[in-house]
């Protein structure tokens, strides 16, 4: 019986080139497949929610794989996966899907987080997850720019080039700015942003120029301006990948097929 499944997954993407399979190169999507292969015996291809780069993170990355024959339950899945997997990826939750179900396809909405440490003593236990920035930063400016990214429009701006798509008009629904409680004594803040969907290192071009405004460099009015022009070269530069993490992706209420 053809059963298709709904795979949430997390990993830690500083060793990997990416989410797509590449030849020669440890990706996450070769990782799995090569996984579920061991488990079951059956060659899955493994459908991501999209293409993280290389180095960047997931907390709630999605995905789709269809069997042709899996009589199991969802959660035995779930456990022979992840007894195939190294430490570094981690299948969270394996869901019975409707048969026609896809990944990219059914997304309504992704929500990215990215971490940055402001200054302070370096830490070697989180320099995989966060940019350092070597300057302090004007919380109250990033928070001004971040809340202007907010609307439906053209972020051509922040589109980076390399994967055009068709159009570069996005609902971004949140764009907020996450101080940590302990901020004076750790310096850790984050960006996170919510949308329909992502550009090329959209959400790596927003944070860039967000701290372009932190370092006084541009007043937060400039995000309208940046917006405006529809066009790369007038925003900010494209923030490292450690610091990014696909927290969640989003999708309709389903029921799995029969």
């Amino acid at each position: 019986m053809t059963r298709t499944f709904c795979l949430t997954i997390a990993y830690d993407g500083t060793d990997y080139a990416g989410w797509q399979v590449q030849p020669g190169q440890p990706t996450i999507q070769g990782t799995l497949q090569q996984a579920i292969k061991k488990a079951t015996g059956h060659d899955v291809t493994v459908t991501g929610s999209g293409r993280t780069d290389a180095g960047v993170h997931a907390l709630g990355q999605v995905a789709s794989c269809r069997f042709p024959v899996w009589t199991a339950s969802a959660d035995a899945l779930l456990k022979a996966i992840n007894s195939r997997l190294p430490s570094s990826v981690v299948v969270t939750e394996v869901r019975d899907a409707p048969l026609d179900f896809h990944a990219i396809r059914d997304a309504i909405g992704k929500r990215y987080r990215y971490q940055i440490q402001v200054r302070r003593q370096r830490d070697p236990f989180q320099h995989r997850y966060r940019w350092r920035l070597r300057r302090e930063v004007d919380l109250d400016a990033m928070s001004e720019a971040a809340a202007k990214i907010i609307g439906h429009r053209d972020f051509a701006s922040f589109e980076s080039a390399g994967a055009r798509r068709k159009t570069s008009v996005r609902d971004v629904r949140d764009c907020q700015l996450i101080v940590s409680e302990d901020f004076q004594r750790s310096g850790h803040l984050a960006v996170e942003v919510e949308a329909n969907g992502f550009l090329y290192n959209m959400v790596r071009n927003i944070v860039g120029t967000l701290v372009e405004v932190g370092f006084g460099k541009q007043p937060p009015a400039w995000i309208d301006d940046v917006l405006s022009r529809q066009d790369r070269i007038f925003a900010g530069p494209t923030a490292p990948p450690q610091g990014l993490f696909l927290k969640e992706v989003f999708y309709q209420p389903f029921q799995p097929s029969d």
